[in-house]
């Protein structure tokens, strides 16, 4: 029965029986941000060497673009206001910190995916000018300021972290220099989370940068590449004290008007790296019981962007993205035979079509981050490594 619920479910989303009615003014944006320069890609192939340079070149036209800019620090003092690049010398393109720290990984996986790759020699040079062992000492510099050791936490961090476990998995010259460069922002930021998670009485629920589910599911694969077993075990233990109970989740609440998460899904991505297989079904089950039935509420739904140009409403793209690469994740954590896998499997291929159709709407406001999920959908991170 559910295996029929789920081809019927393929069959709505192909024909977009199962998205809202869209006004003309929805549809104008609908079809501005579907403007791919090139074709589409399909979720899980190697992508093409046009693609790879259109997204490229997304990420190198931002990581150096200064403004505009939203810097997040505190000013204390006259002294305290300073230029972006003057505060981050290595991140102080994309129009924010954390953009600029993941556009950055997502040129490195690019690197590490596509090594013959003809903009091999332009993406080194301009990574090149930003991962320098001077600069990246500046940026652990703006971490220990008293007002700054808030910043970014923990959305921002977990980034940084996945850069750096990026580059250790590397057998690259250049990019061992870059490893090397990132070591002290990326050890303070592991000294911030000791000090930070145990003081941390409930979790962080929310479909935006806060969302702590998130953070803990890439700390705890940053943790588990560098065999850091005290920082997984951490992770690890807050994970289940603040999630292993929780059943019954209302999907009907999500999502938000400017999610780029949803809560519900990086819950389950995180838990799945956590708990064994046998523990994981278990608490699936709890947790969303509807899914045996081929329930899962809007979840299932992918989402329409009713205007790319506003920089909170496109947030909306990339929730569609996120979701993906969490139900792949889900899925890969389930037993062979079990009917869920096909309901996400099929959920996911149509949240990624939706999602890679804004990613080049041509608007700064979406331009300046949504490659970076697609590229993280598109290449599986997280799915399948460090599986408990």
């Amino acid at each position: 029965m559910l295996r029929l619920m789920c081809l019927i479910l393929i069959a709505a989303f192909s024909a977009g029986q199962m998205s809202p009615a869209l006004t003309a003014q929805e549809t104008k944006q609908e079809t501005e941000s579907s403007a791919m320069p090139v074709a589409l890609p399909e979720l899980g192939a190697r992508l093409s060497a046009e693609q790879v340079s259109a997204f490229a070149k997304l990420a190198l036209a931002n990581i150096h673009t200064e403004y505009p800019n939203k810097p997040g620090n505190v000013v204390w003092d006259e002294a305290s206001v300073r230029t972006p690049r003057a505060m981050h010398p290595a991140f102080y393109g994309c129009f924010d910190w954390h953009s600029s720290v993941h556009g950055h990984w997502m040129l490195v996986r690019l690197l590490k995916d596509y090594p013959d790759h003809p903009m091999q020699a332009e993406i080194r040079q301009k990574l090149a000018e930003n991962l320098t062992a001077e600069n990246l000492k500046k940026e652990a510099d703006h971490f220990r300021e008293k007002h700054n050791r808030m910043f970014e936490r923990m959305y921002g961090w977990a980034w940084l972290l996945r850069l750096a476990a990026e580059l250790e998995t590397w057998d690259d010259t250049q990019g061992q220099e870059w490893r090397e460069s990132i070591r002290p922002l990326e050890e303070l930021l592991v000294e911030n989370i000791f000090a930070y998670l145990p003081n941390l009485t409930w979790p962080i629920r929310t479909g935006v940068h806060q969302d702590l589910a998130f953070a803990l599911g890439q700390e705890l694969d940053y943790a588990r590449v560098m065999k850091n077993g005290k920082l997984a075990e951490l992770i690890q233990q807050r994970a289940k004290e603040y999630y292993v109970g929780d059943t019954d989740y209302p999907t009907k609440y999500e999502p938000s008007g400017q999610d780029f998460f949803s809560s519900c899904l990086n819950e389950a991505d995180l838990m799945r790296r956590v708990l064994t297989q046998a523990e994981f079904v278990d608490w699936l089950d709890a947790y969303l019981p509807g899914l045996k039935r081929g329930e899962g509420g809007n979840l299932l739904t992918p989402v329409t962007v009713s205007d790319v140009t506003d920089g909170y409403i496109v947030h909306l793209a990339g929730l569609n993205l996120s979701r993906a690469w969490c139900m792949k994740g889900i899925a890969a954590a389930l037993p062979d035979g079990d009917a869920r896998k096909d309901l996400l499997h099929a959920s996911a291929a149509a949240h990624a079509k939706k999602g890679f159709g804004y990613v080049f709407s041509g608007h700064y406001e979406g331009d300046h981050w949504l490659a970076t999920f697609a590229i993280y959908l598109q290449a599986g991170v997280g799915v399948n490594e460090n599986r408990r």
